[in-house]
């Protein structure tokens, strides 16, 4: 461990009370962002989705589960990814899906469903749901566009030529990677509201937000130095 400057208590509170400053601004701002993200235009699904879950197939509308708004979570699962049979679900997206359960009720709550989506089959998902021991709904979307069309997958012709990801041109994506939808049921139609990609999924990990007020915080040089998944970590 690094040496870390030493003082006073009543230099700490000083400098607490000037940080508490820049916090308050920083929460300020964030509710600006909030705001701007509630007004982004929604815009109306044409395209018929439909998936395979637990409860037979289900299209995009019933996802929601008889509420307003649903979030669905772009999971990295097979497809382009699986490392070896015992690990076909990606590192950083099991961390990030850990947090799911807990706030789920509470969601459920506020008019919200929340459900993960993979390109694999519910034969896949299964084994390895009960292996994390999650409860959330996780859905297939194999055989369907829709993890193309919002942005977290990609053909072979994209990877070799080029396409957006996180709203942003790369040469080369990856088969898959993590991201966020978010949708809204209004007047009998399904309509997307935002999407978020990279680093805009922290904000669905609460393990982040508790690092961030660490003594050490995040101590990281790249995420991958220390994410597990969390039957993986030494006792």
């Amino acid at each position: 461990m690094a040496e870390h400057r030493r003082g006073s208590r009543d230099e700490w509170l000083a400098a607490r009370r000037e940080l508490l400053d820049a916090e308050k601004e920083h929460m300020r701002r964030g509710d600006d962002l909030a705001r701007r993200r509630q007004e982004l235009p929604w815009v109306p699904i044409e395209k018929e989705y439909v998936f395979e879950t637990d409860d037979g197939t289900r299209t995009l509308a019933e996802l929601f589960d008889g509420r307003s708004q649903l979030f669905v979570y772009h999971f990295m699962f097979g497809f382009g990814y699986r490392v070896d049979e015992e690990n076909p679900g990606c590192t950083g997206c099991s961390l990030i899906a850990d947090h799911f359960d807990g706030v789920v009720p509470h969601l459920n709550g506020h008019d919200v469903t929340l459900v993960a989506e993979s390109i694999a089959p519910l034969e896949e998902l299964r084994p390895y749901r009960e292996r994390m021991g999650w409860r959330f709904p996780w859905v297939s979307s194999l055989g369907t566009d829709f993890k193309y069309d919002f942005g977290a997958a990609y053909t072979e012709e994209q990877q070799k030529n080029g396409a957006e990801y996180n709203f942003r041109l790369v040469d080369h994506p990856q088969p898959q990677r993590e991201g966020m939808s978010a949708f809204v049921l209004h007047e009998g139609g399904v309509h997307h509201t935002y999407s978020t990609y990279d680093r805009g999924t922290e904000r669905l990990m609460g393990t982040y937000a508790f690092l961030d007020v660490a003594p050490l915080g995040r101590n990281e040089e790249t995420a991958a130095d220390w994410w597990r998944r969390h039957d993986e970590y030494d006792a």
